[in-house]
């Protein structure tokens, strides 16, 4: 079961390095997820840690009752610029753009679970 969705759109970092962030967080309580993001020495950390609190915020629930079932981290918008180089020469700098998509589920049971399947 979805309990909730968060979209951030065209975060300006490279998706490759956003993937590291995202990579530690999959599959994590809500709450535990922000308890590493806190820590963690990376630049997208403090919006990943936005998102997560805005899934929450959207699923009018406490945070010990999610997880983070699905994360995915696409390639956004990217912006060509040119750096000068010898001979008049001019080589392309890409700067790069994520798309993050997080989606959290409410944790089961597994008493409810087993008694569902019994009835």
């Amino acid at each position: 079961m979805q309990a909730s969705t968060a979209k951030l759109k065209n975060y300006r970092q490279a998706p490759r390095k956003v993937r590291l962030i995202a990579d530690t967080v999959r599959g994590k309580r809500a709450d535990r997820a922000l308890g590493l993001l806190s820590l963690l020495p990376k630049r997208g950390a403090e919006s990943m840690a936005k998102l997560i609190r805005s899934a929450v915020a959207n699923a009018n629930m406490p945070a010990s009752d999610l997880y983070i079932s699905k994360i995915e981290v696409g390639g956004g918008v990217v912006f060509k610029r040119l750096m000068p180089r010898a001979r008049g020469r001019g080589s392309q700098i890409r700067k790069k753009a994520s798309h993050i998509t997080l989606s959290l589920s409410k944790k089961s049971d597994p008493k409810s679970q087993k008694h569902e399947q019994g009835s």
